[in-house]
């Protein structure tokens, strides 16, 4: 199998419908077909590209193709945004009476699904510690019809042993959905532990670039053609400009996620034992208690970050008012870097109660490092944080005696 920088720049080669070098993008809402035969085909192939674009586009085919080769699975489709991935892949795949099984730590998002809107359509949740791998068996019910994981897990960077899940779930029959978008297929390849689906928010590390909302499903092709005809209904569809948007990014993904690993890599070294630092969550760190499981599964551990704040909320917003280079904002995974307090920002996703039983500390930043130089991102933070010594009273200036 060719390398990844290959992948991304040739993998979408048999459907590119011109012989232009750089794809164009194909701003059409509708097709039109030869004879009645060739449009009846046309209006029933599933993921398809000629007929409809909110069946399919030759945009939403080229990304697909480059995606499907990455994951190294069978197939891949596209959607309007990570969520709508998510969503769509959910609806498809469970119903009234059946039962899901999630994590405690994931995005704030997939856990508002699994809280809040399965349960409203008669789906009933168990959330599990995905570090602990028994927990899953132990949450099994006849009604199980799909486990979600995520990992690392979105802010915790906690680690789920993927191949003892998709083990424990193909012996049961039920189907494994694996978030990825920390990791990347350059960092970690879900399906070749045996999950059967795997998603992304595009808008993050798949692009790259901040300038689209973008989704991406990949796995067998059965399953996905099951989830295309819910998409299809829902109508949460990737406009063709975005998609050539998300394709132009994923020719650069190999090249960047190297910078994004150093950078997250070389922040979490140096904040690691300052003293405004309760703890840094970073898999790539040899104290991190699943580091020997993330090395196992992963060949790089991403430019996310969570920076536990001794000083707590407090402290958590003095770091981010002093960061110069990371803004504060949502998403990650551009050039650029980017930080967030997930306490903050969650609140609008999850009750309080909700917010507290998933784990997240009040002092605890996000940070993703973009690709910029590795010095001037590790100086910056630790500029912030001295800012936070000097501004915080009592708990932070009780570690700095």
């Amino acid at each position: 199998m060719s390398g990844s920088s290959t992948i991304a720049i040739h993998a979408d080669r048999d459907v590119r419908p011109s012989r232009a070098v750089a794809p164009p993008i194909y701003q059409t809402a509708t097709f039109w077909a030869e004879d009645a035969e060739q449009f009846a085909q046309a209006a029933v192939h599933r993921r398809g590209q000629g007929f409809y674009t909110r069946y399919g586009n030759p945009n939403h085919a080229q990304v697909a193709a480059v995606v499907a080769e990455l994951e190294h699975t069978e197939a891949a489709m596209v959607t309007a945004s990570g969520m709508a991935a998510l969503t769509t892949a959910v609806l498809a795949l469970v119903s009234a009476g059946d039962h899901v099984i999630g994590q405690r730590s994931t995005y704030g998002g997939t856990a508002s699904v699994l809280l809040n809107l399965l349960p409203r359509l008669g789906v009933s949740i168990t959330q599990v510690d995905q570090t602990d791998h028994e927990a899953f068996e132990q949450a099994l019910t006849p009604q199980t019809r799909l486990i979600l994981v995520e990992s690392p897990s979105n802010p915790l960077l906690q680690l789920t042993d993927l191949r003892a899940v998709a083990d424990l779930a193909r012996a049961h029959n039920v189907l494994t959905l694996a978030d990825n978008t920390f990791a990347t297929p350059i960092n970690q390849r879900p399906a070749a532990f045996g999950i059967d689906l795997v998603w992304h928010s595009a808008t993050k590390y798949l692009n790259g670039h901040s300038d689209v909302s973008a989704g991406v499903l990949a796995g067998p092709a059965h399953l996905l053609d099951r989830i295309w005809d819910v998409a299809v209904l829902t109508g949460a569809v990737l406009g063709p400009l975005d998609a050539w948007l998300l394709l132009r990014g994923l020719r650069t993904l190999p090249l960047r996620m190297p910078r994004h690993n150093a950078n997250g890599q070389a922040l979490a070294e140096a904040l690691q034992d300052h003293p405004a630092v309760a703890r840094v969550h970073y898999p790539g760190l040899a104290t991190h208690p699943q580091h020997a499981l993330a090395a196992s599964q992963m060949s790089g551990f991403g430019g996310v970050l969570g920076i536990e704040l001794a000083g707590g909320f407090e402290a958590a917003d003095t770091f981010l008012d002093r960061l110069r280079y990371a803004r504060r904002s949502a998403s990650l995974g551009g050039v650029e870097s980017l930080a967030v307090h997930p306490a903050s920002m969650w609140r609008g996703m999850l009750g309080e109660e909700q917010l507290a039983a998933s784990g997240v500390p009040l002092g605890l930043v996000r940070l993703a490092a973009g690709t910029e130089d590795t010095a001037d991102l590790v100086a910056d933070a630790l500029a912030a944080a001295d800012a936070v010594v000097a501004a915080v009273p009592s708990t932070v200036r009780e570690l700095t005696r």
